[in-house]
């Protein structure tokens, strides 16, 4: 059988645990192109760099996986990855793993969705891995589960415009659930300092706040101890409710 053509990538930077534990699970079945910045960027969503060269440098710590390390944003690597950096046309992009839940509508902020949601407005699937850890932990009870949701999603493909987003819980993983995406996101209580120079600063420290989760949502699941698996459909963001009942009465109302 021919071997599957796949985009490694991640937002934790090329020297990830994450990243590395991705090549690890899927170098035997797969052939691997590694694309991932050089540094940290975390928290980019699917932000690019519009001016100045995005300066890529060849690494070698992914045996013999053609690897890159890119001096720019995730979505970037995907970019310049897809722009001449993979010798063939991928037949899917793999995200993260990214340290760190990317669960509920965090998403909006993930560098690690950002690069899957690059690759899906080019026509390419993919599915990003997330596991609920601290930055110093390893992935030895993750990694089983890489591979099969991979060959799963291979053979039984996402509808186009839809990536998978996946989520590890810092537990005993009880089992494996197609979930509803939570309401849960990144809430931060700005902390404010007075400079010596004069001039405010602000860091954004993030707090805890619950909300009311359906019980199949990825965040009550990964509370429960599952893993969790979220078909996120983004090739169409209009709100049809409200364009059916409010496009002719506002096309009329408007007048300059």
């Amino acid at each position: 059988m021919k071997k599957l053509n796949i985009i490694l990538t991640n937002d934790d930077g090329i020297s990830s645990k994450g990243l590395y534990t991705l090549w690890e699970a899927l170098k035997e079945i797969a052939n691997l192109t590694i694309v991932a910045p050089m540094k940290q960027q975390s928290g980019k969503a699917m932000s690019v760099t519009y001016y100045g060269p995005l300066k890529v440098h060849q690494v070698e710590t992914f045996g013999d996986s053609a690897a890159w390390k890119v001096e720019g944003t995730p979505a970037d690597c995907v970019k310049v990855a897809l722009g001449g950096l993979a010798d063939s046309p991928p037949d899917l992009i793999v995200s993260g793993i990214n340290h760190g839940a990317n669960a509920g509508r965090s998403i909006l902020y993930s560098g690690t969705a950002g690069c899957v949601i690059q690759g899906i407005l080019q026509g390419i699937p993919g599915i990003a891995f997330s596991y609920t850890c601290e930055k110093t932990e390893e992935f030895p009870q993750v990694k089983p589960y890489i591979a099969p949701i991979v060959d799963y999603i291979v053979n039984h493909p996402l509808r186009e415009g839809t990536f998978l987003n996946v989520n590890f819980p810092n537990k005993t993983i009880q089992g494996v659930k197609m979930a509803r995406q939570g309401r849960a996101f990144w809430l931060e209580a700005p902390r404010k300092e007075l400079h010596e120079e004069g001039h405010l600063e602000f860091y954004l420290e993030e707090i805890g706040h619950d909300h009311d989760e359906h019980p199949e949502s990825d965040i009550a699941l990964l509370k429960a101890g599952f893993a969790t698996a979220v078909p996120i459909h983004i090739n169409e963001l209009t709100d049809q409710a409200h364009f059916d009942n409010y496009k002719d009465h506002f096309e009329q109302s408007i007048r300059a």
